[in-house]
């Protein structure tokens, strides 16, 4: 069943929202993917916060009419499966990894801002850090000068300390 004006004036606007405030679009297609295996990527989806939905073509070439991923337009034809998310690689990620396990969904083609990607470039960001593992690498990389320092500092009382057990016990051995 179709659906009447209404129904897909609130679908543009539901996507406008989303598109608004994402980082990367991707586009895949499913052709042939059951049921069952479409529910397994929706939910790790919903995990990964990535909105996720199956969506006719015209109504997408909407939503993202004047904004940086208008240049995805020409790339939305067959049924397709969108991915959005305010994390530039979680959506590649997520539907990358999919593929892998599953050859009928299709990368076919994402965006970032005002730059428009084939099927190989979303493959390359997907293979990139998530921007946790990059904050992660580089509060590691911050901390480690500052946690050897204060290792340093520790050693001089720890030395201290061993020196005067050495001379005590040497001082008992000689009394004995």
């Amino acid at each position: 069943m179709g659906l009447n004006l209404d129904n897909k004036k609130a679908v543009v606007a539901a996507v406008s929202a989303e598109v608004a405030n994402a980082q990367s679009i991707v586009v895949a297609e499913y052709r042939g993917l059951e049921v069952g295996k479409i529910t397994v990527l929706r939910a790790n989806a919903r995990a990964a916060g990535v909105y996720l939905r199956v969506l006719k073509n015209t109504l997408v070439r909407r939503a993202v009419e004047g904004t940086p991923f208008a240049g995805l337009a020409e790339n939305m034809v067959g049924p397709l499966i969108y991915g959005i998310s305010k994390d530039p690689v979680a959506a590649a990620k997520l539907l990358n990894d999919f593929a892998k396990g599953n050859d009928k969904l299709v990368i076919k083609a994402g965006a970032m801002a005002n730059y428009v990607m084939d099927a190989n470039g979303v493959k390359a960001l997907a293979a990139m850090p998530s921007r946790e593992e990059l904050l992660a690498k580089l509060l590691g990389t911050m901390q480690a000068p500052v946690a050897t320092f204060v290792r340093t500092l520790n050693e001089v009382p720890t030395k201290f300390v061993r020196g005067l057990a050495a001379v005590r016990d040497a001082k008992a051995s000689a009394a004995a």
